[in-house]
């Protein structure tokens, strides 16, 4: 799965997985703000390989998380959805807006391959110090380089570079940031 090769979601191993990293996201999103310390010990048994000063706003829901590497200093707004069956790796300094959609899950375009049930991801790669506005999709294999921005309700379909502002569906680049 990991390899970005065709496997069986139904793989037990697969199931089990899922399931206790859905159980841990349910104790996450239903944690009171109040008691900081259970939230982020709930947090690190479902994002085991995040960094420093994540917080993440619930709901939040992802495949497995395992698979999600985040650097430090990132923010979540509510409900994200990461489908995490490849790497979904999350750099430094990201804000991550309301509503948005992380999917490095795909499945296979002939009728017949998709008929078998059997699905496949590519990664995808966040750099650092980036903001990606509300609503937007970021597809499977999608990378987005440092610094940039991405307009709300943006599907992220190709590779984005890094320093610009892109946005739209398809998300394109609409100009480069100057750092004031």
């Amino acid at each position: 799965m990991i390899s970005g090769k065709l496997y069986d979601p139904l793989d037990p191993v697969l199931v089990e997985e899922r399931r206790l990293a859905r159980i841990r996201a349910k104790a996450f999103n239903d944690s009171l703000e109040l008691n900081t310390e259970s939230r982020l010990r709930l947090l690190q048994e479902l994002l085991p390989n995040a960094g420093r000063n994540l917080w993440i706003e619930p709901p939040f829901y992802c495949d497995y998380g395992s698979n999600i590497y985040i650097g430090d200093d990132v923010y979540f707004n509510f409900n994200c959805v990461v489908l995490d069956v490849c790497t979904v790796c999350i750099g430094s300094r990201v804000k991550i807006g309301p509503s948005v959609q992380l999917y490095a899950a795909t499945h296979p375009l002939g009728y017949r391959e998709r008929s078998s049930g059997r699905e496949f991801g590519k990664p995808i790669e966040i750099g650092d110090d980036i903001w990606i506005g509300g609503g937007a999709i970021i597809c499977p294999g999608v990378r987005i380089g440092a610094r940039t921005v991405i307009g709300a309700g943006s599907v992220v379909t190709k590779d984005i570079p890094a320093g610009v502002f892109a946005a739209g569906n398809p998300c394109s680049v609409i100009r480069t940031i100057v750092d004031q």
